[in-house]
């Protein structure tokens, strides 16, 4: 465990920060949260007597095995590979519900997948791929074109059901099937499903994690064997659990948890392992708040990232999907393979200094260090509670922005939001309009934009120093 004290955070052994080793989750069951999501039915008050029939000698069973407590993670792969019983260490097959990719490593795993299973192979599902072009979009750029042309060919040919197209690059709402980012976009598409797993060639494909559900990024080579069969071996993680109490204050989001997480565990404590977030602060989160949550997890190194659903999860599918979905939960006694607990009302907003996620400061610690340009955007901060919390930081300041400020929506959802949805406290002003009182840059065209970089042309991209 990282030492805390340089940046003036209680020892982990405080009330703030505990640790526990191969603990068991007696404390926490699943029935109240199955009943949340069952129907309940009427129970008859009519009370009868039932003799059981008498029973044979029974003798201890020379075979089989007993049924060992499994964490939530281990008990989706174990359900997706039809069997009883898995351990951290298991290689399985495991069935896919959903694979996702988008424009970058696309491509690259069609190519796989014609080589390998010919070029009029068909895939397992077509209404189980979801094909997202969200990175490289806007650019005059012909390779990157090329790679949306790629995309839209094989979906072409493959009749595959979720093609999120775009076609118009001067306006991106003149294509009503284009969505944006692929994480976000497959949350708002209603794609996301407790108990699945889900795979995608992007590694922040953990953010799908927060329905309660498996799912990890994935290589351009497993890509192309899951397009073909529907099915990639895996070995299943080991968990951590994170437990997360205290009323959260309205001056932190799930960024500064998860930063608070990583520079405890650092960029490697969690590599190859399942994190499963629990508590009464994770209960309280809206769902765009947890997927930030599991986003990050691929910083600390992590297989995958997972919160248990519940009655915010099933509200927010209510109107997005119409596929029958099974949540699933750990089991009572489960072992992790370690616990860490916070009090995250003694918590303070959080950054991650240069040049690591793992590098964490608080953020009063840096209020003497010169800021060139901001970005606010990407799969982890361009959603719309993350567009709402920047137009109240900016509405309570009432300053102008001294630097480039940059906005850009992750999906169109988002762009609307930002347009329509009103800021608590603002007298019914939007963000768009606090964003411009305070002189930031025009809502771009939802994407990736400059957060991986992208052609010179992309937007917010720093070519040259400012």
């Amino acid at each position: 465990m990282a030492s805390s004290s340089s940046v003036g955070f209680p020892h982990p052994t405080s009330s703030l920060f505990n640790k526990k080793k191969n603990v068991s989750l007696s404390a926490f069951t699943s029935t109240s949260q199955v009943s949340s999501y069952k129907c309940k039915k009427g129970v008859s008050k009519e009370i009868m007597m039932v003799m059981a029939p008498q029973q044979s000698e029974r003798k201890p069973a020379t075979t089989g095995s007993v049924k060992n407590p499994m964490t939530m993670t281990e008990k989706i792969l174990a359900r997706a590979s039809e069997k009883p019983q898995l351990r951290p260490g298991d290689n399985v097959w495991v069935n896919v519900d959903v694979f996702m990719t988008n424009d970058i490593s696309g491509p690259g795993s069609i190519g796989i997948f014609n080589k390998e299973f010919g070029e009029n192979a068909k895939v397992w599902d077509r209404e189980k791929v979801v094909v997202i072009p969200d990175h490289y979009i806007f650019t005059t750029d012909e390779r990157a074109n090329r790679n949306v042309d790629i995309l839209r060919d094989f979906s072409m040919e493959q009749n595959i059901k979720y093609f999120y197209d775009i076609k118009d690059l001067s306006d991106f709402k003149a294509n009503p099937d284009y969505k944006g980012v692929c994480h976000v976009a497959l949350a708002q598409e209603g794609h996301c499903r407790p108990g699945e797993v889900l795979l995608g060639t992007d590694s922040h494909t953990c953010t799908a994690g927060a329905f309660g559900q498996f799912a990890t990024g994935i290589g351009n080579t497993e890509a192309g064997f899951v397009l073909g069969t529907g099915k990639l071996l895996l070995k299943v993680p080991p968990s951590l659990r994170f437990v997360l109490d205290g009323e959260m204050p309205d001056y932190l989001l799930a960024k500064d948890l998860i930063l608070q997480i990583i520079g405890e565990i650092s960029v490697a404590g969690a590599t190859y392992k399942s994190m499963e977030f629990m508590g009464t602060t994770v209960e309280s989160l809206n769902m765009e708040e947890r997927m930030t949550l599991c986003n990050m997890v691929i910083e600390a190194g992590g297989k995958n990232g997972v919160v248990p659903a519940d009655s915010t999860t099933f509200k927010y599918l209510e109107d997005k999907t119409s596929v029958p979905y099974e949540p699933i939960f750990s089991d009572a006694q489960a072992s992790f393979l370690s616990e860490f607990r916070f009090d995250v009302s003694k918590l303070e907003p959080l950054v991650a200094k240069p040049h690591s996620p793992d590098n964490r400061a608080l953020a009063r610690e840096c209020k003497d260090i010169r800021i060139d340009r901001v970005y606010i955007g990407s799969c982890t901060g361009g959603k719309t509670e993350d567009f709402l919390a920047a137009a109240k930081v900016f509405l309570t300041s009432g300053k102008k922005v001294k630097v480039p400020t940059f906005l850009v929506p992750a999906t169109q959802k988002v762009w609307m939001d930002i347009y329509t949805l009103t800021v608590p406290g603002s007298g019914g002003k939007t963000c768009s309009q606090i964003f411009e009182e305070a002189g930031c840059d025009t809502p771009a065209s939802p994407s990736c934009a400059a957060c991986m970089g992208g052609p010179r042309d992309t937007y917010a991209r720093m070519n040259e120093a400012q």
